[in-house]
């Protein structure tokens, strides 16, 4: 009869790669904090979470949909800049056209009107991609997620079978925003981090983006 092999352990040090779903970031934010555009810095944030959990950040990868500048040339300008620092600062960086249409509403009295919106489409299958993708590689032992999206938490089943495959010890972490409000909840399946607000505005990003005008929310 063949012995049982030991569960893994985790490693002394934990290697940790950060996803940010910049969007949801964004409106997790400004619904608990109230900021009214994307103030965050995503390596000081990624840093400082890791620094609390006792991990080594390895690498920070963020994801957004991106404006078109005929459609929205004010939150395209603050993108291409804020995305731009993010490099320098080795961020790796994804990104992908919003898609506009337009959509009628009806009102109870019958009226209509027609609102031009948009939609981000593929961000949460890249990064559900990539975070599968690394952990094949054995590029981190923990996937820290910046993000609230439901969606994600197939990954988690994901990494669960691709740590017994390797016969290592794998984590997937979500990170959040949170107050005292009850239902604020990080992905199904993945350990919670709730980031308060002292944290937050630890890793907030002196620099402002945003073209001088009347500031608008993205």
């Amino acid at each position: 009869m063949s012995q049982q092999q030991p569960s893994p352990h985790p490693p002394t040090l934990p290697k940790a790669v950060s996803f940010f779903d910049g969007q949801n970031l964004y409106r997790s934010a400004k619904r608990v904090y109230g900021y009214i555009h994307p103030n965050y810095d995503p390596q000081k944030l990624s840093q400082q979470i890791c620094s609390n959990q006792g991990w080594q950040l390895v690498e920070t990868r963020f994801y957004t949909g991106f404006p078109n500048p005929g459609e929205d040339p004010f939150w395209n300008h603050f993108w291409r800049a804020k995305f731009a620092q993010m490099k320098r600062d080795g961020v790796f960086v994804f990104s992908r056209d919003l898609r506009y249409q337009d959509e009628q509403i009806t009102l109870p009295t019958g009226q209509t009107y027609t609102i031009r919106t948009r939609r981000e489409k593929g961000v949460d299958v890249r990064i559900a991609v990539d975070v599968i993708r690394l952990a094949h590689q054995r590029v981190y032992d923990i996937a820290l997620l910046f993000s609230q999206d439901q969606d994600l938490s197939e990954v988690a089943k994901e990494i669960r079978v691709i740590a017994l495959e390797q016969n290592r010890w794998i984590k997937i972490a979500s990170a959040f925003p949170c107050a005292s409000n009850p239902g604020n909840r990080g992905i199904n399946l993945t350990d919670w981090i709730k980031i308060d607000k002292p944290t937050y505005d630890l890793c907030i990003d002196p620099r402002d983006y945003r073209p001088p005008r009347l500031l608008t929310t993205p």
